[in-house]
C-alpha cells in the first residue's frame, strides 16, 4: 500500500484538529505518513498523537531556518519526503498557509492541485462542494501526485494505531 503524506498543522506542541481528520482521510487512499516542519524539538510532543491516529511513518524536517518562514520551507519538506517516499497522494489543510503550501508543492513536484475538497476516494479523486455547496463536483489530477487541500470539518477523527517510525528528512 502506497504512503499518503499528510502535512502536520500543531499549535504548542499539540496536534490541531485537521491534522487528525487527514490522517482518518488518508485511510482512503494508503498508509497515512504524518510530515512535520518546524524548529528542533517540533516533532517530540506530536509523536503520541499522530501514532495514535493512524501515522505509519513521521517524516521529521526541524531546522532553526525553519521556524522564521511560514511557508516555502513546509513545500521544500514536503518536496524532498514525495522525493523520497513516492506517496500516492499528499493532504494539507485547507487554510490560507496550507492552501499556499499545496501550490507551491504541487509546481514543484509537477504534481495536480486539488483545492477544499470534503472527501477523498480510494480512486485518488477528490468530493468539492461549489458555489457555496449549492454543487458537488468530482475531481482527479490529471497527472503527478495529486496535492489535496481538504476543508476542515469533513471527516471525523478516528483513532487507528499505527508504528510512528521516525524518518528524518
Amino acid at each position: 500500500m502506497a504512503e499518503v503524506l499528510v502535512l502536520v498543522d500543531s499549535v504548542d506542541g499539540k496536534v490541531k484538529k485537521p491534522t487528525l481528520e487527514l490522517l482518518t482521510a488518508a485511510r482512503e487512499l494508503g498508509e497515512p505518513a504524518a510530515v512535520v516542519v518546524g524548529a528542533p524539538g517540533t516533532a517530540e510532543p506530536l509523536k503520541g498523537s499522530l501514532t495514535e491516529y493512524g501515522a505509519a511513518k513521521i517524516y521529521v524536517a526541524e531546522s532553526d531556518d525553519i521556524a522564521n518562514y511560514s511557508v516555502a520551507p513546509k513545500a521544500e519538506a514536503l518536496a524532498a519526503v514525495v522525493e523520497q517516499a513516492s506517496p500516492s497522494a499528499v493532504l494539507i489543510p485547507s487554510s490560507p498557509e496550507g492552501k499556499e503550501v499545496a501550490a507551491r508543492l504541487a509546481l514543484k513536484i509537477e504534481g495536480g492541485l486539488l483545492y477544499d475538497a470534503v472527501g477523498v476516494d480510494s480512486d485518488g479523486s477528490a468530493t468539492q462542494s461549489i458555489f457555496g455547496a449549492a454543487i458537488t463536483v468530482k475531481s482527479k489530477a490529471a497527472k503527478g501526485v495529486p496535492v489535496i487541500t481538504v476543508r476542515p470539518n469533513s471527516y471525523a477523527p478516528e483513532p487507528s494505531s499505527g508504528a510512528g517510525e521516525e524518518v528524518a528528512v
